[in-house]
Formats: C-alpha cells, structure tokens, sequence
C-alpha cells in the first residue's frame, strides 16, 4: 500500500467546491477511474492497491456500483460549480483494472460518459497484466468505447520479471497485445528497467521484444527504490543490490536510441510513440496541469488549481458513499511559489519544454549555463523554449533545481 495521504485543509463533507474557484469552463477535463485490486503485491509498487486478504470488509464484485456513487457525486458537485464538462481522456489504472470482469469497467465507462459526456475523439485507456487480456475482455472494452490498451509488460527476460515479482509469463504479453489489436484498440507496451541483476544485454532483450510487436507506444520507466516496499527492505538488508545509477542511464540511452531508429520520438521523458496522435493525451493532461477528477480510494483530483485526494483504504470509501459523503480526505491550494515549482518540474519533462517566459525573472539568465552544460537545446532557447537534451533529461532533476532554487 501507498505511503500517507498528504497533510492538506478539510475537505467539506458534501465535496463542494470554493466559491471563489476560478474555473474555466472551456478548460480541458480528464477522469481517472482506480482501481485498487491486484492478485499480487510487486515487490517495487507503492501504490495505493490491495490483494484479496487486505480489503477487510470491501467487496470486488461491489466496487463498480461504489464509484458510480462517486461519479454521481461528481456530476452534481461540477455542475454546481459551473464546471460541467465533457471528458477529452479517460484513464482506467491501478492496481490491475482487468482484475475485474470487463463488464464492470464497461459500466464504470458508461456512467462517467453519460454523467459528462466524451468528446470527439477522446482518448480511453484502460491498463492491464497481460494475463488478464483475452479476446474476449479486449472486445468488450473496444465496445464500451475504449481506444487505448496500456499492457504492463515491464520484461520479457523471467529472471527480472521474478525479481519484479511479476507473475506473468512473457510470451503472454504476445496474446495481449494480438487481442488488443483485434479488439481494434491502440497498443501501448510498459517497460521498467534497472531491476536486481538485470543486465544491459537484458534490457536490449526486452527492447527488441517490446518493438516486435509493433505497438504505438512504448512507456520506459527507471526503477525507483520507494520507502516500505518489500525490494526497499531487501535492499536494506542486502539481500539484493540497490540500482546502479550509471547502469540506469546506459539502460535509458540505449532505449532511445533504440526506439528513435524504430521510428519512435520521445515526447515525455518516459515515453515514446510513432506519431503525435500516438502520444498518450491523458498523462500529457497531467504534465500540462490540465483539470481532473480521480475516483476511487486514494485517488487524486485537481481542479482550477484545487487539489483534493480520496480516504485509501476501499472500505472506508464505500463507507463515505455509502453514508453519502465525499470520499475525500483533504484538500490543498499550493502557493504561487509551489505552483511555479510544478509547472518547472512538470512541463521540463515534455519535448515541448517550458516557455523562458515562464521563468521566474531571476532565473532565466541561468538558461545560459544550462546551455552551455549541454542541458538544454540552444535552438530551442533562441525560440524562447527550454527543452532538454538527452544529457538534460538524464540529469532533468539537476534542471528543476537550477530553475527554481
């Protein structure tokens, strides 16, 4: 399970919005719908999910009909607020989402689309383990309305995948993503690289085996040791070695090139796709600050720069629909000192960079030096945007810093 929710304000029992929120009306809106359920806890996740014996009184087979509640909730409190909007992305995540019967997120679908409706062309993504994809789930989320398959792959060498604790076998990957792309459905592969004695041959492995399928959209993603995990205590005990950093950017770099030559651009540090249409517009949505509601427990929300988050555990959010009260657990408005740090840390990470503009006055001279490290794009800069080299996104945390402190 995940760490504590943030410290924040009460969040008012009836889930109202400030009055004196200024909300855009035309403003794109987002939903994430979570689902908390695995069958397996990894060894390296920290989110906010449960296995079958830690949901102590939450029912699986209740939970759709518990976040309809929620969306209902939704519904009434943004159209009070003015802020009625149509869906542009949907991201179903988790937890595993196709843990429940395919049926259930159909629902889940459906109801947020009638309560605000999708717009043209909106992008729906579910995630999934690859064991749980059949011919028959793809089809039927293809048939909800759903566009998008985001498959954790993760590797395909069995020796990461077990020090992963992924349960999946890789050639299962293979019949996920073939069911996905029958279903009609864009294909997005997930990768995690620095794991325990993973090798850079494996790591090339499981790149070529993640090309292979021809997907739109591949996620690469550094292993990150988090507090209160099981491979944070093996690490702590020596039982397995820490990541090596100078490994991890060899992983990175080899990735990117290996990608690049397949045809694929990078537009977020982590990610890549085919084509612009390709990228994933729901995390772009995320990354550009754009508004979202999170439902479920432990979910996140964001509105006209109010946050909110949801009570964790799935009992006590059944509890607070159930007594019809907001599941949420607090809320925030950062500062304008907060808001500038974010909008640096957020909009560095995309190929489209952060307007020089943006910057704090007394920071923009420092795009010089950033430039002259081999950081930051010159030609990007006399275009008024700072946008990372490869060497930037490797260090882009040394960039945030340079920007902001």
């Amino acid at each position: 399970m995940a760490g504590p929710l943030p410290l924040g304000d009460p969040a008012p029992a009836d889930g109202r919005l400030p009055s004196d929120l200024a909300i855009d009306p035309a403003a794109p809106f987002s939903a994430y719908l979570h689902v908390p359920f695995c069958r397996v806890r990894c060894g390296y996740c920290d989110f906010n999910t449960y296995t079958s014996g830690e949901l102590r009184g939450a029912k699986q087979e209740d939970y759709a009909s518990t976040l309809i509640t929620e969306i209902d909730l939704a519904k009434r409190v943004l159209a009070d607020a003015g802020a009625l909007r149509p869906m542009d992305t949907v991201f179903f995540g988790g937890g595993t989402p196709t843990l429940l019967p395919a049926g259930a997120l159909a629902r889940m679908l459906g109801a947020a689309t009638d309560a605000f409706g999708l717009t043209d062309g909106a992008e729906v993504t579910v995630e999934a383990n690859p064991d749980t994809v059949t011919p028959e789930v793809a089809r039927t989320l293809a048939d909800a309305g759903v566009t998008r398959l985001s498959i954790g792959m993760q590797s395909a060498v069995p020796h990461v995948l077990a020090a992963l604790d992924r349960t999946h076998r890789p050639e299962n990957v293979t019949t996920a993503v073939a069911a996905a792309k029958d279903a009609g459905l864009a294909v997005s592969v997930d990768l995690i690289y620095g794991a325990p004695g993973e090798s850079l041959g494996d790591w090339e492995a499981s790149l070529d085996a993640a090309l292979a399928f021809e997907s739109d959209h591949i996620s690469a993603y550094a292993l990150i040791i988090e507090d209160g995990t099981k491979l944070a205590r093996q690490i702590r005990r020596g039982e397995v070695p820490a990541p090596d950093d100078d490994l991890q950017a060899d992983m990175y770099e080899l990735a990117d090139a290996r990608l690049a030559a397949a045809g694929f651009d990078w537009y977020e540090i982590s990610n890549w796709s085919r084509t612009v249409e390709q990228r994933s517009r729901h995390n772009l949505a995320y990354w550009r600050g754009s508004d979202w509601w999170g439902f479920g427990p432990g979910a996140h929300s964001h509105v006209a720069g109010l946050r909110w988050w949801n009570v964790k555990h799935p009992a006590a959010y059944a509890q607070r629909l159930a007594a019809e009260e907001s599941p949420a657990a607090g809320t925030e408005r950062p500062d304008a000192e907060s808001r500038i740090l974010e909008r640096v840390l957020l909009l560095s990470r995309i190929r489209e960079g952060i307007a020089v503009a943006d910057l704090q006055p007394d920071k923009r001279t420092r795009v010089a030096g950033l430039i002259a490290d081999g950081l930051v794009d010159p030609a990007a800069a006399v275009r008024g945007r700072v946008q990372l080299t490869l060497r930037g996104r490797l260090l882009a945390d040394a960039v945030v810093r340079e920007l902001t402190d």
